[in-house]
Parts: C-alpha cells; structure tokens; sequence
C-alpha cells in the first residue's frame, strides 16, 4: 500500500486510530487515549509559546525507507516549509519530531523512529513518557538540552 492508498481509502478515513506504514506497504494502527490527545495539545501550547517562526503540526507523515511514519508533533522551520510545503507524506523529517510514548510502544521501537527521524534529517527527536518526562535526542544522543533556539533546558511538560 502507498501512502496516498491510505489516504483515499474512505474506510480508514474515520478509524480512532494512528495509522502508519511499514517498510513493506502494511498498515500498522494504533488506538489513541484521550490522554495521548492532552499530550499533543499541552506540547503544542509549550512549543508555541517558545518558538516564533515557523509552523507546529499533529500527526506528521513522514516517508522513510522503513515506511511512512507519523511523529506526533512537529515543527517545522519556515525553510522547511519553503521546500516542502504541505507534500504528504513529507520526503525528509522536520526539524524536530516528538513521539509520545504509550504502553504498547517498545523500547527498541522508539530507538527506531529516532534514528529514522534523524537520518531522515530531524535535527532533534523527543520522547514524552506517561510520566511527562521529556527526553531530547541529537545524532550523538541523548541530549540535555534543546539546540533549538528559544527552547533551552526542558525535563518535564
């Protein structure tokens, strides 16, 4: 399946559900909890308040070689945006990616979609854990604080 089967296909149009592909064309789906909900809009409105420039977005499609992945929340830079506009699935990873983590996620999962995000040219991935630890990831790893400007030291939402 391609990504633009997907989004054509009026079946899936309404399912409660995060829908992503895997290297192979399956579906992969994921329920969303009102709380994965809260999540994404608590880090818009932090993110929002500490980025000037450029555009904040929800289930972000991304297209890899290991299949379209969907980030939780972006942004994007307004280079970004110049480059790619709203093309779907993107081609290349906005500039920071976040995944908020629920229970059915494995470790090595997330290990998987940062090092996608990254090589596909996120220049910093988080995690947000069920507790609200935030977690902050560069192509060295772990990070301690954000390289994007405005965002500084964050350790919880």
């Amino acid at each position: 399946m391609q990504w633009s089967d997907v989004l054509d296909d009026p079946s899936l149009r309404d399912l409660p559900y995060k829908i992503e592909l895997d290297a192979q064309g399956r579906l992969l789906m994921s329920p969303a909890s009102n709380r994965h909900g809260i999540q994404q809009a608590k880090l818009v409105r932090l993110l929002a308040s500490r980025l000037i420039d450029g555009e904040l977005a929800t289930e972000c499609s991304i297209g890899t070689h290991a299949g379209v992945k969907v980030a939780d929340v972006v942004w994007m830079s307004p280079a970004f945006l110049r480059q790619h506009g709203d093309t779907t699935p993107y081609p290349q990873a906005p500039e920071l990616c976040i995944e908020i983590l629920s229970p059915p996620n494995t470790a090595a999962e997330m290990q998987d979609k940062i090092r996608l995000y990254l090589g596909y040219g996120a220049q910093e991935v988080w995690t947000l854990s069920d507790a609200g630890r935030i977690s902050l990831f560069g192509p060295e790893g772990e990070r301690s604080r954000s390289i994007l400007p405005g965002i500084g030291t964050i350790e919880t939402l």
